[in-house]
């Protein structure tokens, strides 16, 4: 046979690839193209998680907007505690404007300590300004000797971490990321009630307000009003603020949940991936691997990896590789036997032209001369055959495989046949050839009733054939007073054939040989070279394709006498089909 070629650009660098990796068969890429995939595929989502975590708008909305109801609550408690506790009435106002109420005013120094006291316990920052927008009290202003003093509560010392390395990077990446355009946060030293919107609004209409105002840095100042009331009257103002630090701290803290539960997921999926990508990439590459090696023919010790094991797709694929390269080289060792036994056949009948050839040139003698050249031309006979019946068994397998099946009733064929054989002097098939020859006996058919089914699934042509050289067979080795019967049976899944002749029967031992190629076993009154000795295998070859078996026995007597030979074919029943679909033609 000869070696397979490499055509196109590619084919080159493939085989040399395929060298490189045949030397180093047990080193794989760390990270192959399809490795790479998976890992980028799996690894989408999770990282499209990640980038969202900066993105957290209606969580931090509703942190704010919860952080700032908590602040008017607290607002309105201090505005009631101040409203009952640190407001007095003008009486003497009252008298002299003939009002009918006093006019209430707010005490600056129980309010101021109301207010300072009150701050401490809720953790925030209060200011209390009266009707005229005057600020009449701060939690961080005290009052002493020296006047007053601005105390605000310093953040406790931080030590050199990386988390908190990492918490500042997280609040300027969030704060550069999902920036809000705020108003600036401004306190002059003398503030007034007209600096604060939401503080103006409760003075002037007695309704509670709330505004978020941007500090110093990243941090933002969470502010609420509530009027202070005495008996329906509005007598001041309470200003209650404090730093979003427990919403940014909130943030982080789900944030860094978040993204520990995404480390934590994406090792797993990293190594679920490569674990995938190699069960699948591995074996793929090593079914490759052997499949280059098989087409650079290098031996048939190149096995296929068997991956059976895995009773998945990729076993489904190494088991159907291991068996098309199985039929591979059987088709491959079958193509070389038979070319050998072809030029072996064809070399004799041309060793004998050969010769006749060269020795009629010598010969002066007609008589041997015409001996001679009768020898010639039923050399010349055989080869025709030879070579007629080695081209129909050559292209025996392209026929079978591009021939569309069919529901054969095997009945009206049978009997046709019959009829041909019981004709008078019919054309008769013989070992994949014809012959004038009459039949020996009669043919006698053993059917089953009407009413079993004898339907196959195949090729009318072909089982016609197979048919007529097994009859052909029988005629050739029956006696003349004796009778060919052909039998049909079915099974529970099968139509069994069986064609049994009177005659002398096979060799012992032969049974199997027979079917070989060019295997020859004529009766002593035929004529040599009438056959090519390829019927038979012609015959198994397309029994085989329908899916069925075909053997030979000797029918024999209890003693052990032999009665003559029996043929038997089993094909696979075919399903039951409406009627008229069957088709049962014989060719000719």
């Amino acid at each position: 046979m000869g070696s397979a070629h490499n055509s196109g650009t590619d084919g080159p660098q493939t085989v040399a690839s395929a060298r490189r990796q045949a030397r180093r068969p047990g080193r794989q890429p760390l990270l192959s193209p399809l490795t790479r995939r998976i890992l980028a595929v799996n690894l989408i989502a999770p990282l499209l998680l990640l980038v969202g975590l900066l993105y957290l708008d209606e969580y931090e909305q509703a942190l704010l907007s919860t952080e700032t109801e908590a602040l008017r609550v607290q607002g309105e408690l201090i505005a009631a505690a101040v409203g009952e506790g640190a407001v007095s009435a003008d009486l003497a106002e009252l008298q002299n404007s003939n009002l009918p109420i006093p006019h209430h005013t707010l005490k600056a120094e129980p309010a101021q300590s109301m207010v300072r006291r009150l701050s401490e316990l809720a953790g925030i920052r209060v200011r209390l300004f009266d009707t005229n927008g005057l600020l009449v009290a701060d939690s961080r202003r005290l009052t002493g000797p020296g006047g007053a003093v601005q105390v605000e509560d310093l953040a406790p010392p931080s030590t050199p971490s990386m988390m908190h390395d990492l918490r500042e990077a997280y609040v300027w990446a969030a704060r550069r990321l999902h920036h809000i355009p705020l108003p600036q946060y401004h306190e002059r030293l003398d503030q007034a009630a007209g600096d604060y919107e939401e503080v103006a609004l409760a003075l002037d209409v007695g309704l509670p307000a709330t505004a978020l105002r941007r500090l110093n840095g990243d941090l933002r100042i969470l502010t609420a009003a509530v009027p202070v009331s005495f008996y329906k009257q509005v007598v001041g103002a309470i200003m209650v603020s404090r730093t979003d630090e427990s919403v940014a701290e909130s943030l982080f803290e789900v944030r860094m949940t978040i993204v520990r539960l995404f480390i934590g997921t994406l090792a797993v999926t990293t190594l679920l991936s490569i674990y995938l990508a190699r069960a699948i990439a591995r074996p793929v590459s090593l079914l490759a691997l052997a499949a280059i090696r098989v087409r650079q023919r290098q031996g048939q010790q190149t096995a296929i990896p068997d991956l059976s094991y895995r009773n998945d797709e990729i076993g489904a694929l190494s088991t159907s590789l291991r068996d098309m390269t199985q039929a591979l080289w059987q088709r491959m060792d079958a193509i070389e036997r038979f070319a050998a036994d072809v030029a072996h056949e064809i070399k004799n009948p041309l060793t004998s032209i050969r010769s006749a050839v060269e020795t009629v040139a010598r010969l002066k003698d007609p008589e041997k001369q015409q001996r001679l050249l009768a020898i010639v031309q039923d050399d010349v006979g055989r080869l025709d055959r030879l070579i007629s019946d080695i081209s129909d068994a050559s292209r025996l397998d392209a026929e079978l495989s591009r021939s569309e099946a069919a529901d054969i009733d095997l009945r009206p064929l049978l009997e046709t046949l019959a009829d041909i054989y019981t004709s008078a002097a019919p054309e008769q098939a013989h070992d994949g050839e014809s012959q004038t020859t009459p039949p020996q006996g009669p043919l006698v058919l053993d059917l089953p009733d009407a009413a079993t089914s004898l339907q196959v699934r195949g090729m009318p042509d072909r089982l016609v054939q197979v048919l007529r050289n097994l009859i052909g067979n029988a005629i050739s080795f029956s006696p003349e007073p004796g009778s060919i019967t052909v039998k049909a049976r079915k099974s529970a899944e099968s139509v069994i054939l069986s064609v049994e002749d009177c005659g002398p029967g096979l060799p012992p031992g032969k049974e199997e040989a027979i079917f070989e190629r060019f295997y020859s076993e004529r009766p002593s009154t035929e004529k040599f070279g009438s056959h090519s000795g390829l019927g038979l295998s012609i015959s198994r070859q397309i029994i085989e394709n329908h899916g069925g078996t075909i053997s030979a026995r000797n029918r024999c007597t209890p003693d052990g006498i032999v009665l003559g030979a029996c043929f038997t074919v089993t094909l696979p029943a075919a399903r039951l089909t409406a009627p008229g679909k069957a088709t049962g033609r014989v060719a000719g």
